[in-house]
């Protein structure tokens, strides 16, 4: 477990310690974040990331060429550059703990 947070760490991400979920941590970095499901062993299967938005949680979508991030109560248009640091996060986040998996 300790080589798992010197990855993360290394990677920049943290554990959003505020999300308290009896199955699931939250793992954060630059405003994206991703459930990561709690195991026996550490942790399990990685859910997908998004973007931390002020009316919750968007997931990447694409609209024809736009890429957006939904809400349950908005869309809002994602730039290149943070459509490249979801996916940089995401692979991150599974690089860290993927070792473990």
């Amino acid at each position: 477990m300790e080589e798992i947070i010197e990855r993360l760490s290394a990677a920049g991400i943290r554990l959003v310690r505020e999300v308290e979920l009896p199955r699931h941590v939250v793992f954060e970095r630059g405003g994206f974040a991703a459930l990561v499901e709690r195991t026996a062993d550490g942790f399990g299967n990685i859910g997908g990331a998004g973007r931390l938005l002020p009316t919750g949680f968007g997931v990447l979508v694409w609209r024809g060429e736009q890429a957006c991030f939904r809400t349950k109560a908005e869309e809002t248009p994602a730039t290149p550059e943070q459509v490249a640091d979801l996916r940089g996060f995401a692979a991150d986040l599974e690089a860290a703990l993927g070792a473990e998996r």
